[in-house]
């Protein structure tokens, strides 16, 4: 003699109902994430509005490490700086004392404003060039350690 016993699922229509709407909801859900997650990722962040305006010779901060440091703006007028300073780089002693102004972007501080005059790339096909020695920025000035003896220098270009 054999026995078949037999187990069937009886799903009701509310039951089915509800597990259709929860996978919409879950599924609204993870979209509205993913797009705050990209929205959140695009967006840059400012790291300063303005800046204070210093007069040519002026010497700059306080602290134990200096640096010469020259702004060179859109009329091609020059101005040379001793920046004193207790940060490791460049970026953020300028920051420290108010020299430059940016946002944070892709590959780093995208400065555009530099002892008080904003350059702005889409409106006159200008932009910061940052030099060190005399030489074209290989790093960002965020990225610049400072080295004793080296001078630093932001050119409208």
């Amino acid at each position: 003699k054999r026995f078949f016993i037999c187990f069937e699922t009886i799903e009701y229509p509310n039951e089915e109902k509800e597990k259709r709407n929860m996978k919409k909801i879950l599924t609204m859900l993870l979209i509205m994430t993913m797009a705050v997650s990209v929205i959140a990722c695009g967006k840059k962040e400012e790291v300063s509005t303005e800046t204070t305006v210093y007069e040519d010779g002026a010497v700059i901060g306080e602290g134990g490490k200096s640096f010469e440091f020259t702004v060179v703006n859109m009329a091609g007028e020059e101005a040379t700086f001793e920046v004193k300073t207790d940060e490791d780089t460049v970026g953020a002693a300028l920051l420290e004392n108010n020299m430059i102004a940016g946002e944070d972007g892709d590959y780093g501080l995208y400065v555009k404003t530099v002892n008080g005059e904003t350059v702005d790339y889409d409106k006159d096909g200008k932009y910061w060039a940052f030099y060190i020695n005399g030489e074209y920025g290989m790093t960002g000035v965020d990225a610049t350690d400072i080295v004793e003896g080296d001078s630093y220098a932001f050119k409208a270009e």
